[in-house]
């Protein structure tokens, strides 16, 4: 784990309120997968970080770019230099807040949504993304699936390979969070 990302989960959960019960990751998976014509592909992220604020329901997420993990080296070094442009673009961010927040308390499997603003790209776009949280003792399960169209974002696919990459990307998120 980077020095610079710890100093920045850390930051982001001192700005939640002090006697907050914070949960949090550094170790969240995020996975994507692109169905086109010509081709499939998926990669996958298990250094997503995550802070979940219990008393307010305030969500953070951020996906370092350059983590996401190919089965093809050459996809890993399109997807970073030509797509996703990860040396002006490090991070996909989610900001946002659960709307009502279930009793966090209590064990369970709660479906959750969260509204907030969602930073891909450069370009940020409100969302509200559903899920389902599982409480079990010490630790939250936060999981989510949501679509992500490249156009909203800007990111430019060149003709050439429009048939190996689909428009619009599935995204799916696993977080175990704990205590902190």
């Amino acid at each position: 784990m980077h020095m610079k990302t710890v100093l920045l989960m850390l930051g982001l959960a001192l700005t939640f309120q002090a006697r907050a019960q914070l949960f949090l990751t550094q170790t969240g998976e995020t996975r994507f997968f692109s169905k086109a014509p010509l081709e499939d592909i998926s990669a996958i992220n298990k250094k997503t970080g995550a802070v979940l604020n219990t008393q307010n329901g305030d969500v953070v997420v951020r996906v370092p770019i350059t983590e996401f993990q190919f089965p093809n080296k050459l996809m890993q070094e399109h997807f970073n230099e030509n797509y996703l442009e990860s040396d002006k673009f490090p991070y996909a961010m989610f900001r946002g807040k659960l709307q009502d927040v279930p009793d966090l308390s209590k064990p369970g499997s709660y479906d959750v949504s969260a509204k907030g603003s969602f930073d891909l790209h450069g370009v940020k776009l409100d969302r509200v993304l559903k899920g389902k949280l599982v409480v079990d003792g010490e630790k939250i399960t936060l999981t989510s699936e949501f679509q992500v169209a490249l156009v909203d974002h800007k990111i430019d696919i060149p003709k050439i390979v429009f048939q190996k990459i689909a428009e619009t990307v599935d995204v799916r998120n696993t977080f175990v969070l704990v205590k902190k």
